[in-house]
C-alpha cells in the first residue's frame, strides 16, 4: 500500500486516474458522446505523464545518449498514439491540424507560459544561446520541409496523385534523416540538455523493471482512451458546433502534451530555463521532424495516406509561431513580457481557427 502511495504521489496528474473507469461506465452506459470523449481525454492526461516518467527512469538506467535517444522517441508518444487512431478512423484533417496545433502551441503557448512565469518570479533568465540557435535553424528547416510538399502538390497533380504521394514520402524521409542528425548533434554538446544524465534524485526512483511494466501499461491504457477519443469525436463536433480543423489544431495537442507542457513551466519556475527552452522546442522538433513524417509512413499501412500539403493558413501560423519564438530566443535571454507577447500569438491564431468555418 505504501508503495502504491508513492507510485500516486509522483505524479501530479495522479487524481485524474479516476476518469478511467468514468470512461468505461460512460461506454457501458452508452453515455453522451461528449462525456466519453471529455472523460477519456482527462484520462490520457495522467497516462501520458506516466509515460514520460517511465521513459525518464529508463533514460537514467542508460549512457547519456541512449537516454536521449530515448527521450527524444517517446517524447510525444501519447499525441502520437492519437494521431495514429485518428488516421485509422480517416480523420486525416484532424492529424493534420494536430501537427500543427503541436507545433505552434510548444512555441507559443508552453514557451509563453514558461517565460511568463519565470520572468514573473526570478526577473530576466538566461538559457544557451548557441542551444537556441540550432534548434531555430532546425524549426526553419522544418518549416521549408512543409511548406515545398504544400505548394509544390497543386502543381504536380490532384490529392492522392501517384507523384504528389511520392513527394511526400521523399519529404518525410529527408525529414526524420534531418531530425536524426539533429539528435547526434545535441548529444555531442557537453552543454546540451540532451546530453546530460538526469538525476535519479528528481525521479519516481523505479527500478528497471518497474519503469518496463509502467511504460507497457500506460501505453496500452492511452491505446484505449484514444481510440474512445477518436470515436466520440464527430458527435461532439456536431454538438458543439467546432470544426475538425478547430479541435485538432487546438484541443488534441493540449489534451496529448499537457503533463509535458507543465514541466516546461515548472523548470522556468525553479529558474532552469535552459532545460525550460530545451523540452519545449525539442517537443516541437520531434513532431514536425519526426512524427509528421512517421504518420505519412502509418498511414500508407493503415490504408488512410496522409501527405503533406498543409493548407495556407496552418502554414502561417507555423511559420508564424518559428519567427516569433527565434527572435524571442535569439538573445539568450527571456522576461515576462516576451513571455506575454508569444501568448498574446498564441491567442490570436486560435481566435482565428476558431472562427474559421
Amino acid at each position: 500500500m505504501r508503495r502504491f502511495r508513492e507510485f500516486l504521489a509522483g505524479n501530479p496528474w495522479s487524481f485524474l486516474l479516476v476518469a478511467l473507469p468514468a470512461t468505461l461506465a460512460a461506454q457501458l452506459l452508452h453515455g453522451l458522446p461528449l462525456l466519453v470523449f471529455i472523460c477519456a481525454a482527462l484520462g490520457i492526461v495522467p497516462l501520458a505523464a506516466y509515460i514520460g516518467q517511465a521513459t525518464e527512469n529508463l533514460a537514467a538506467h542508460t549512457n547519456p545518449r541512449l537516454g536521449a535517444l530515448l527521450n527524444a522517441t517517446f517524447g510525444n508518444a501519447a499525441e502520437l498514439i492519437i494521431t495514429i487512431a485518428a488516421v485509422r478512423a480517416g480523420l486525416i484533417e484532424l492529424v493534420k491540424a494536430s501537427i500543427t496545433g503541436s507545433i505552434i502551441g510548444n512555441l507559443l503557448l508552453v514557451l509563453g507560459f514558461a517565460m511568463l512565469a519565470g520572468g514573473i518570479r526570478h526577473g530576466t533568465q538566461t538559457f544557451n544561446k548557441r542551444s537556441a540557435g540550432r534548434n531555430a535553424i532546425l524549426l526553419v528547416l522544418a518549416v521549408v520541409a512543409l511548406i515545398i510538399p504544400s505548394a509544390w502538390s497543386q502543381a504536380i497533380g490532384t490529392e492522392g496523385a501517384p507523384k504528389v504521394e511520392a513527394l511526400s514520402l521523399g519529404v518525410a524521409v529527408i525529414m526524420i534523416a534531418l531530425y536524426a542528425l539533429g539528435l547526434l548533434d545535441a548529444s555531442k554538446v557537453k552543454e546540451s540538455p540532451l546530453s546530460q544524465q538526469l538525476s535519479k534524485s528528481d525521479l519516481p526512483g523505479w527500478t528497471l523493471r518497474q519503469a518496463l511494466i509502467i511504460l507497457v501499461l500506460a501505453t496500452l491504457g492511452v491505446l484505449w482512451l484514444s481510440e474512445t477519443l477518436v470515436g466520440a469525436t464527430e458527435a461532439v463536433i456536431a454538438s458543439l458546433g467546432v470544426s475538425e480543423f478547430f479541435l485538432g489544431i487546438i484541443l488534441v495537442p493540449i489534451i496529448g502534451n499537457v503533463a509535458e507542457h507543465l514541466v516546461s513551466v515548472q523548470l522556468a519556475l525553479k529558474n532552469k530555463m535552459e532545460l525550460s527552452v530545451e523540452v519545449a522546442t525539442s517537443s516541437s522538433l520531434q513532431i514536425a521532424l519526426f512524427v509528421a513524417p512517421l504518420l505519412v509512413f502509418i498511414s500508407l499501412l493503415l490504408g488512410h495516406p496522409l501527405q503533406l500539403n498543409f493548407n495556407r493558413f496552418e502554414l502561417l501560423a507555423v511559420l508564424a509561431a518559428v519567427a516569433v519564438s527565434a527572435l524571442v530566443s535569439s538573445d539568450g535571454e527571456s522576461t515576462w513580457l516576451e513571455g506575454a507577447g508569444l501568448l498574446a500569438v498564441y491567442l490570436i491564431l486560435g481566435l482565428g481557427f476558431f472562427l474559421l468555418p
